[in-house]
């Protein structure tokens, strides 16, 4: 059995320890914040400023990956997620009846909840791992190196304190200095490939009023204009986000700061407006998150590994913006594939290297695609879809066999390619248009100066 060390206390980070703990492994959980999620949700959710974890106040559905791998090694933090107050919802859920059942409809379930659930339910759950020690209050400030080629790391620095590992798992996010400790030591320079988004993306969270209606009904959760998308990410105990999403370089992105601009903005869109039709309490000022970029960091080069002893996993390997919902999911699955595989990379890390970018690498590059076309988008310099490109999109809402691509599709099950392009989806996309022969593509949210009229001179 391994000795780990794991730089960061996230939910890549906590959810590496627990599955490695749960294997019998020694793991060490080194994490520069001293406060944890614990038992009250709203203040830790709500109060409690991360300005290294931008993302945590931000909406998350969690995708079919996380729920999976909860099910599968860990079924107590998933009964305590639901315990919490997160909802499941299958997509197809939408039509009220499912269709007959195919193998793998059972995975099409969506964990909705805030982010701050899943981590308390991993901070419970790794605090009754016998195996696992998590340090709050300790920050990693260097690595240990062995000579050889490559270098070898054989622990972390933390404090005066050295602290030996046959393993290190470098979790420590977006930031992480551990490429940067690396090429001081004279490594070769991990292999990073960067993409800038060129959005923005802003939310307010709201509650439900006790004395109110739970659901607006059969709407969608998500709007579009030609320049901004707008959505709905209803989550755990009656709260939900209303999010927005648009160009860096919009004029008006400042004025989006302001609650009441925000809220009349988002009563422009059908899917934002039926939600807030239902008189929700607002929970929270307008948050916003810029500098989004979708960054690879892969520790191994055409040479193979640059260093042995140490991966990275979460965000410090692959972070996505979070448009598509990517993040948790492939931090969990890296995190199951490290636990199960954990004394072999510590004694050659070159296999899962080699997994990361068969396993994980192809959803990095489908968001770095989506991303480039929806900067065009809100920028104003892509048309339209063309019309059977938008009826595959909207014939989900009508139709279950397209419904059921999509949601492979979304919940990273299947690459769009092979899921869209069967014969009988196909056959669905065209008995749909030909039943609706006025259908044209076109955007249901406001135009330019419908939303211009809403922003302050």
């Amino acid at each position: 059995m391994a000795r780990v060390a794991v730089i960061g206390g996230g939910i890549s980070g906590l959810g590496t320890a627990l599955l490695l703990g749960r294997r019998g492994h020694t793991v060490t959980v080194f994490e520069q914040d001293a406060r944890q999620a614990g038992e009250d949700l709203d203040r830790d959710f709500f109060h409690w400023r991360r300005p290294r974890v931008p993302q945590a106040a931000q909406p998350h559905s969690f995708l079919a990956p996380v729920r999976s791998v909860l099910l599968a090694e860990a079924p107590d933090v998933h009964a305590d997620l639901l315990a919490r107050g997160a909802r499941e919802y299958h997509d197809f859920d939408w039509f009220g009846e499912h269709p007959p059942h195919r193998a793998g409809d059972e995975e099409l379930v969506t964990l909705r909840t805030r982010r701050i659930v899943l981590e308390a339910a991993l901070t419970a759950a790794v605090g009754r791992e016998r195996t696992v020690e998590v340090r709050r209050g300790c920050r990693v400030h260097a690595l240990t190196f062995e000579k050889g080629t490559p270098p070898r790391v054989t622990g972390v620095q933390a404090g005066a304190q050295t602290h030996r590992a046959d393993l290190v798992v470098d979790a420590s996010g977006r930031r992480s200095p551990v490429p940067g400790w690396l090429v001081a030591a004279g490594c070769r320079p991990p292999v990073v490939d960067s993409h800038r988004t060129g959005i923005t993306y802003l939310c307010r969270w709201y509650r439900l009023r006790a004395d109110g209606p739970r659901h607006p009904g059969r709407v969608q959760n998500g709007s579009s204009a030609a320049f901004a998308l707008a959505g709905v990410f209803p989550s755990d105990n009656d709260t939900f986000a209303v999010n927005v999403v648009l160009s860096t370089g919009d004029p008006t992105r400042a004025a989006l700061t302001d609650p009441a601009v925000f809220e009349a903005v988002a009563r422009r869109f059908p899917a934002t407006a039926a939600w807030l039709d239902l008189a929700p309490e607002p929970r929270s000022p307008v948050l916003a998150m810029a500098g989004l970029d979708n960054r690879w960091t892969a520790l191994a080069d055409d040479g193979g590994p640059v260093v042995t002893g140490l991966v990275n996993a979460g965000d410090s390997l692959v972070h996505t913006n979070p448009t598509l919902g990517h993040g948790v999911a492939l931090g969990l699955r890296a995190a199951q594939h490290l636990a199960a595989h954990a004394d072999g990379i510590a004694a050659d890390p070159a296999g899962y290297h080699a997994w990361t970018a068969a396993a994980l690498r192809p959803w990095f590059d489908a968001q770095v695609t989506a991303d480039r076309a929806n900067e065009q988008r809100l920028n104003g310099s892509s048309p339209l879809p063309e019309r059977r490109a938008a009826a595959l999109a909207a014939c989900a809402f009508d139709d279950p066999v397209v419904m059921r691509a999509r949601a492979r599709v979304r919940h990273l099950l299947e690459t769009a390619d092979d899921a869209y392009g069967t014969d009988e989806v196909d056959r669905q996309v065209t008995a749909w248009l030909a039943a609706r022969p006025d259908f044209s593509p076109r955007h249901d949210g406001p135009t330019r100066d419908q939303w211009d009229a809403l922003i302050p001179a």
